[in-house]
């Protein structure tokens, strides 16, 4: 009796310490919320689920809309959706209407263009006399944060967010004003973080090189712990071995190790 009491109490204890963890990290408190209907929210199958559904209704149902109501072109991105239409011929807000009906627990939204713009992702999308233009959007709530220079993390992990800018950069359809307003942003997001900007012609060239070799190289995975990783990993530079590099500090390591403590609290009792 006195071992299931003991047992008891420490889990009791843990129970409350997560509760309260949960709690706190939350927006709402005393009040509890049962979703009703729905995927569950943050499960691995979830996304995927919601994919075959969109897919699904797409083709029984929207593409019949997009027929009966002239829309000149539509876009799908996960649960982002673009349309161009006629003003002559089509009534947006009868679509935005009959879309809302197609399931009543699934609602959209609209955004129409403004002063000849409108944002769809992370692209702005600009309507100008005889031309479109792109630009890149950001959301207001944006905040500009990549690596900071002097964080522990492997330098090509570093490389990685400078090189995603860049590439968005070159890969979208930018006129020269907007493609120079992105590249003075993404400077000014690396001199914010402690970077010389300088960084921007190593990340090209660093990924044509893989691009190069790509096809005649192998890789290798370390798990990096710091200067010792890096040391070791430096000696295969000039070798057909590429490294890639893994951090200890993962969900699934992380609740290991509280497993085991837990469980090494239990055997005393």
């Amino acid at each position: 009796m006195c071992e299931k009491h003991g047992v008891s109490e420490e889990l009791n204890y843990e129970i409350r310490k997560i509760s309260q963890i949960i709690i706190k990290q939350n927006y709402f408190q005393g009040a509890l919320y049962i979703q009703e209907e729905g995927l569950a929210m943050g499960a691995p199958t979830s996304s995927i689920f919601s994919e075959i559904y969109l897919k699904h209704i797409e083709n029984t149902v929207i593409s019949d809309i997009l027929v009966k109501y002239h829309i000149v072109e539509y876009f799908l991105y996960a649960d982002d959706s673009l349309i161009v239409y006629n003003k002559g011929t089509t009534n947006v807000y009868d679509v935005f209407n009959v879309s809302n009906n197609i399931m009543p627990t699934m609602k959209f939204t609209i955004e129409e263009e403004k002063e000849n713009r409108i944002n769809f992702l992370d692209i702005a999308i600009l309507k100008e006399k005889d031309n479109i233009s792109f630009d890149i959007y950001r959301k207001p709530t944006a905040t500009y944060s990549i690596i900071p220079k002097d964080s522990c993390h492997p330098h090509e992990h570093k490389l990685a967010a400078t090189r995603y800018l860049d590439n968005r950069m070159e890969i979208y359809n930018l006129n020269a004003t907007n493609k120079e307003k992105e590249n003075n942003t993404i400077k000014q997001i690396l001199c914010n973080h402690k970077y010389d900007i300088s960084i921007l012609n190593k990340s090209t060239t660093t990924e044509n090189k893989v691009k190069q070799n790509t096809s005649k190289t192998k890789w290798a995975k370390f798990t990096y712990v710091g200067k010792e990783t890096k040391f070791i990993t430096k000696l295969f530079k000039n070798t057909p071995l590429r490294i890639a590099f893994t951090t200890r500090n993962t969900v699934e390591k992380l609740l290991s190790k509280q497993q085991k403590h837990n469980q090494s609290k239990f055997d005393k009792y």
